[in-house]
């Protein structure tokens, strides 16, 4: 019996993650430790005790009392806030999914990986934020390190291992989002109810804008350096609308290996969860009587320069990364609560990008956080200043 533990069971990765563990046997064929959400507190309560779970977890403080009385009687554990998280990362479960979104994630995702779980990563910004430290950390413990984006997961399915000296190139794939054909003029309009409906994936706001934007994928660009060790101009970005090739390697010899298959998070999540098994899975498959057409084309990044912004950092390294991506997080924020526009995100990135470029590299997490509230406030700044405009 597998143990696992879910970090942000309540998201979209969350859910898709307890929909698969179900389709696997439920309890028969997992052992629960803990189970981890935010606001969400009746959602948390039937997870936890749907899967017999063993612990818990609010990562706000102020649901504590909510989450304990829904779990009374049921002699689950209950616990809230940062060091609640770090209790459930260190539970000992073999298999920690990690999904808290943004770099919320971030420490108890590296507690998880320094005491050996294997780690099921959905969560960018630990690559994003902390790539090298990451790494460093999960190789220490001595778990895997197995990736739950589509892309990335696909990448990790083809990638020959006993042939890496022959890896010319990962490709990654993006469906273009929903404003693939749009103007720059009529993106500048958006609204985050707007952006937030994906042509293809059911998927959480945060996730769903930054498709939108590209800024996910200028993630993923940043992720696949440290997952797959490869240089910067190793990575390949291609816009493909049908989202049935989720990415590619090619080799010295000219070949390209890909992974196909209909956009579901539950199948790279069952591949993560279940490695180096695959899981029987209630998912569509592909019909490629049916596939009228599969189409490529290069990614436009005067419209979504995100793309450029992720080469940039990739090339300067350093803090670069995490830099972009706590100034970007910053402004998804400020662009959802309607204080900027969407065109806006990227533009306040880039500006604090530049503003900090003196910074050099953080070797520990303290300097990490540093770095990532320095970038916060200076994109705070910038925000209110366009605010008041």
């Amino acid at each position: 019996m597998r143990t696992i533990s879910v970090l942000g069971s309540t998201g979209s990765i969350g859910v898709s993650t307890l929909d698969v563990m179900s389709q696997m046997g439920g309890r028969d064929a997992f052992q629960v430790g803990a189970l981890t959400g935010n606001g969400n507190i009746a959602l948390l309560a039937e997870q936890a005790i749907a899967t017999g779970a063993q612990l818990a977890v609010t990562a706000n403080e102020e649901h504590y009392s909510e989450l304990k009385s829904a779990l009374s009687g049921t002699g689950i554990s209950v616990a809230a806030g940062k060091a609640g998280l770090m209790e459930a990362a260190e539970m000992d479960a073999g298999i920690v999914m990690a999904a808290i979104v943004g770099t919320a994630g971030l420490a108890p995702t590296l507690a998880a990986a320094r005491r050996g779980a294997d780690i099921a990563l959905a969560n960018k910004e630990c690559l994003v934020t902390a790539g090298e430290l990451f790494v460093q950390a999960v190789a220490a413990g001595g778990g895997k390190l197995l990736p739950v984006d589509s892309e990335h997961s696909a990448i990790f399915q083809v990638l020959e291992t006993h042939n890496r000296d022959a890896l010319e190139r990962i490709v990654i794939t993006a469906s273009g989002g929903p404003f693939r054909t749009w103007s720059r003029e009529k993106m500048a309009g958006v609204t985050a109810s707007v952006a937030r409906v994906h042509p293809n994936w059911s998927m959480g706001l945060k996730i769903s804008v930054g498709s939108a934007s590209m800024f996910n994928k200028a993630l993923e660009m940043i992720e696949a350096k440290h997952l797959f060790d490869v240089r910067p101009e190793q990575i390949e970005v291609i816009v493909h609308p049908q989202s049935i090739v989720h990415s590619m390697v090619g080799y010295t010899d000219g070949s390209v290996l890909a992974q196909l298959g209909a956009p579901d998070m539950r199948t790279a999540i069952g591949h993560a969860i279940c490695y180096p098994g695959r899981p029987n899975l209630n998912v569509d498959r592909l019909d490629f009587a049916k596939l009228s057409r599969l189409d490529f084309e290069a990614p436009d990044e005067d419209r979504f320069p995100a793309l450029r912004l992720a080469r940039t950092a990739l090339t300067r390294g350093g803090c670069q990364a995490a830099i972009m991506n706590a100034a970007e997080e910053t402004a998804f924020e400020a662009f959802v609560e309607d204080r900027i526009g969407f065109l806006d995100m990227a533009e306040i990135a880039e500006a604090v990008m530049e503003d900090m470029l003196a910074w050099q590299d953080a070797t520990d997490i303290d300097a990490i956080f540093a770095v990532d509230a320095e970038a916060r406030r200076r994109a705070t700044a910038l925000i209110n200043r366009k605010s008041a405009a």
